[in-house]
């Protein structure tokens, strides 16, 4: 689908530049997007290979752990169905301190183990369970403490105050995190499994 929304826009944006006699202003467009986008893409490769390597070290050395005990009480109210030793809370604790740290990209492969896992016990195989969709419910709505990549990007493009959008970013990732997990709640199957 999204092949044909960018064809369509690449077709539109054609149209037009011929049409309005601008196609000499397409075509430096062209080029500067081009460029500002390989230097965005390693602006940002920069920063999340940074903290993807702190995020394993902190595996590595104990603080995931840490971490996920102390996340462990609100957790378990919300994956009932999950063993608190189990791969899958382990990956979804590491999966929700990314998030809190603003680490969306960096939060991606411990989201995917986390679903992987979480699918091993789900009793059906082709549905998602209650607590795979809790998750991607939870996941999606990306609650952050600090939105470290948005600070990157702001910064990149010149924001003298990367992170003067803290209180907006609280107050919406709260917002969209308990309405999504109130609307997970409710529209449950309550398909319980063992964990």
């Amino acid at each position: 689908m999204m092949n044909y929304i960018f064809a369509g826009m690449i077709i539109i944006s054609l149209v037009c530049a011929v049409m309005t006699n601008n196609t000499s202003a397409l075509s430096q467009a062209v080029i500067n997007g081009a460029a500002e986008s390989i230097s965005l893409l390693i602006t940002m490769a920069g920063a999340l290979t940074l903290w993807s390597g702190i995020m394993e070290i902190a595996d590595k050395g104990g603080v995931t752990k840490a971490l996920s005990r102390i996340l462990s009480p609100v957790l378990s109210l919300l994956f009932k169905n999950v063993d608190k030793d189990s791969k899958a809370f382990k990956y979804i604790s590491m999966n929700v301190s990314a998030n809190l740290l603003g680490l969306g990209n960096a939060a991606t492969p411990f989201g995917i183990s986390a679903v992987k896992e979480l699918k091993k016990h789900s009793p059906e195989s082709e549905k998602a369970s209650d607590d795979m969709v809790t998750f991607v419910v939870m996941n999606t709505a990306s609650i952050q403490i600090m939105p470290t990549m948005v600070g990157v990007l702001r910064q990149t493009y010149g924001s003298s105050q990367p992170f003067s959008i803290l209180p907006c970013v609280w107050i919406s990732s709260a917002c969209a995190l308990m309405v999504g997990l109130g609307l997970s709640k409710l529209l449950s199957r309550e398909g319980k499994y063992d964990g």
